[in-house]
């Protein structure tokens, strides 16, 4: 191949590398300014207006409240939305903690009967999680004063997917305990008077938040929660998911380039190296996060989550161990380093794609951006194959030809018009 060539093939991968790097990252940001922007609160509703306002982080949900200091009572409003026709959609406040398990909460769903909006109590003890028997109203064991919802737009309003409910509730607290844990969901179905478990998404699993009613002030767990995941989907999808493909095809297409050299072999492993290490990073933090958030597990992700790094540290392990080209251990080498890489690029991929439906962004605009991304690397790898199959059919009709003296060594670079010209001549 050619110098003019070989500069075509490394100036492609590189500028399309850095290309898909800024793209990716261009829609991860501007979706997340979107969403961040596109998200509000309001203390207004049809039939009272409240001091203080709060979007809760999960479900576009949000909350409306006003404290009254001198009796401990505390008016709320929360603000919700419907993903099926016969879906509830519900809030609770969580004495104790910080979870599911233990809230005492407020359902909303449409009659079996009639059709018409109910709200019902209901305590989520432990036998909720575990699913053993149908989840049962009962009265609450904390001081609700009064309760009621609407839909919003009225009495003329029907229950549909995405239709907005607002749960008000007038509840006493303790003396100075101002500080309360808000629990809220959704599901898809009733059965009966039974609200049926809610998806198991990153977004639903994370359906909780700590603040202080009288401040307003939220605590900082789940919001530093929020922003590792971002900082962990962002640098796994960029290491697992990009830099380390593109690696491999550095590998596959830049070292038969004669004019490169070995510089094909330190570009390769610079990406490798630096995808491993920025993975590592990930990982780490994708750790940290199990830590903390105790009860919510994602089994298949954090699975290949672990067999991709594995395979990665293995491959930057083999570095170590690399036999000279004229060892006999050198083909098994070759071999090993071949099946790991491409495994360890599969699963990293794959995993990327479970990372997006665990976090609730299967058909968010990141997911497209690095779709997108991902078929431009593929269209490349398709179109530097089909070039390599071109020289190689070339060259092979060349040594053909010189082998039957049609053409001379000296024409190697020729190609095949100048041998088909010095046939003709001869």
């Amino acid at each position: 191949m050619s110098r003019k060539a070989s500069k075509l093939h490394s100036g492609l991968i590189h500028s399309s590398s850095t290309t898909m790097i800024f793209f990716f990252l261009f829609f991860l940001f501007s979706f997340h300014l979107n969403t961040a922007s596109s998200t509000h609160c309001s203390t207004t509703t049809a039939t009272k207006t409240f001091q203080k306002c709060m979007t809760l982080p999960t479900q576009q949900a949000s909350i409306a409240w006003t404290f009254h200091p001198h009796n401990a009572t505390l008016d709320l409003c929360f603000f919700g939305a419907f993903i099926s026709p016969s879906g509830w959609v519900g809030w609770g406040i969580n004495p104790a903690s910080p979870e599911m398990t233990g809230t005492r909460a407020l359902v909303a769903f449409p009659d079996p009967n009639s059709g018409q909006l109910v709200l019902l109590p209901y305590i989520l003890d432990p036998t909720v999680k575990l699913q053993k028997s149908p989840l049962l109203s009962r009265p609450l064991d904390i001081h609700l004063i009064s309760s009621s919802a609407t839909l919003y737009g009225g009495k003329m309003a029907t229950i549909h997917n995405g239709a907005t409910v607002q749960i008000y509730a007038t509840v006493k607290l303790e003396p100075n305990k101002t500080k309360i844990h808000h629990v809220w969901n959704r599901g898809l179905y009733v059965q009966g008077y039974s609200p049926t478990i809610h998806p198991t998404t990153s977004n639903d699993l994370s359906s909780i938040a700590t603040f202080d009613v009288l401040s307003g002030s939220a605590a900082t767990q789940h919001n530093n929660i929020n922003i590792l995941k971002l900082v962990h989907g962002i640098i796994n999808a960029m290491s697992w998911g990009l830099l380390l493909p593109m690696g491999a095809v550095t590998a596959r297409y830049l070292r038969h380039i004669q004019a490169l050299g070995p510089t094909w072999f330190y570009v390769h492993s610079g990406i490798q190296l630096s995808a491993f290490c920025l993975g590592t990073v990930g990982f780490a933090i994708g750790i940290r996060l199990g830590d903390m958030s105790p009860g919510v597990t994602y089994g298949l992700h954090r699975k290949l989550g672990f067999a991709a790094f594995c395979l990665g540290a293995l491959q930057t392990l083999a570095l170590l161990f690399r036999p000279k080209t004229t060892h006999k251990f050198r083909k098994y080498w070759k071999s090993y380093h071949h099946f790991v890489g491409y495994a360890c690029v599969v699963i990293g991929v794959v995993n990327v794609f479970q990372g997006f439906e665990v976090m609730g962004e299967s058909r968010s605009y990141s997911k497209l951006g690095y779709c997108l991304c991902l078929s431009t690397l593929i269209g490349i790898c398709i179109a530097l194959e089909v070039n390599s199959w071109v020289i190689f059919c070339r060259k092979s009709k060349e040594e053909k030809m010189r082998r039957e003296g049609l053409i001379s060594g000296s024409d190697k670079g020729s190609g095949i018009h100048s041998g088909m010209h010095s046939g003709i001549l001869s």
